[in-house]
């Protein structure tokens, strides 16, 4: 059974991202300076929150020193019509970009969710992602000219003379795994990572190299950190981690043994976890992974799937 998406905190956002209209200059500037659109501001990676830790939301015409004070502003798409962008005030000292953006704090988006709609929260994290690609991207790798931001900020462009190199924002995908036991009774594997408190249990994950499909990652990864081979795998669903952007894709797979040999470096311990083990858990208010990540619905619905 695949994780259902639309439990996954960062997907479903509300926006239609109007990719045709975004590549006219002329229709983003329009934007900026209607009375309708909205600017979602933000500073090192953080949302700009009011007094009751909701995220900020300014009209581009009552926001004029706010837009000249950014670094960036960037079209993320338009909400019934209503063209919305992210600002970033990365520039600034903090309690200037609080101030100009008449703001209480700056929140990590995760702190948010719980306080926040799924598709809230998917926004404010597109983004925190988007924004700080533009940080990372200033200049060119090629020719090392300046670069400038086009179509409303989902493409920069090289600037140096015979050069002229497109740059588009980069995912980092990864696989995040439910491993279980060949036999009976039912288990899953779960791992303590380096620097994890002792009792902080959690799935194994890692990054996709080049070169590898997705299905390659998730083989190379249980081998190298746990010493574990599996017979087979099931793609379970997918997450947007713009964190800063990341893709987190999850799936289900069965060991060939119980034989587990961690790497020492990555992962210090890893067990095999019944599902009563994982019940007394919950029972004693431990969570299940991250309430914001695709590896607490791959936990629940292992543990939901029988007896």
């Amino acid at each position: 059974m695949r994780t259902d998406e639309r439990g996954l905190a960062y997907g479903g956002g509300w926006l239609d991202r109007a990719g045709r209209l975004r590549s006219d200059p002329g229709w983003v500037v329009a934007r900026l300076t209607d009375r309708e659109s909205v600017l979602l501001p933000f500073w090192q990676d953080r949302c700009l929150v009011s007094a009751e830790r909701l995220p900020v939301r300014r009209s581009a015409v009552d926001a004029a020193g706010l837009l000249a004070a950014a670094d960036e502003a960037v079209f993320l798409g338009l909400d019934a019509g209503r063209a919305v962008f992210a600002v970033d005030l990365s520039g600034r000292a903090e309690p200037e970009a609080l101030a100009l953006a008449g703001a209480a704090e700056a929140v990590d988006v995760r702190a948010l969710v719980g306080g926040l709609g799924a598709a809230d929260a998917a926004v404010q994290a597109y983004a925190k992602g988007l924004l700080h690609w533009h940080r990372g991207q200033r200049y060119c790798g090629a020719c090392g000219a300046a670069t400038a931001a086009r179509d409303g900020g989902h493409t920069r462009s090289c600037t140096g003379p015979g050069c002229g190199r497109l740059l588009f924002p980069r995912i980092e995908p990864a696989v995040i795994m439910l491993v279980e036991a060949p036999d009976e009774p039912g288990r899953c594997l779960l791992a303590r990572h380096r620097g994890a408190p002792e009792a902080s249990w959690s799935t194994l994950a890692g990054f996709v190299e080049i070169g590898e499909s997705l299905e390659d990652a998730v083989r190379r990864e249980l081998a190298e950190e746990a010493g574990v081979t599996v017979a087979g795998m099931a793609y379970q669903g997918s997450q947007a981690w713009p964190f800063p952007a990341g893709l987190m894709v999850g799936f289900r797979a069965t060991a060939t043994s119980t034989e587990v040999r961690v790497d020492g470096e990555e992962v210090v311990e890893a067990r095999w976890f019944t599902r009563a083990e994982l019940r007394a858990r919950v029972a004693d208010g431990r969570p299940l992974g991250r309430i914001d990540s695709i590896d607490h619905h791959l936990l629940w619905s292992w543990l939901d799937r029988r007896g």
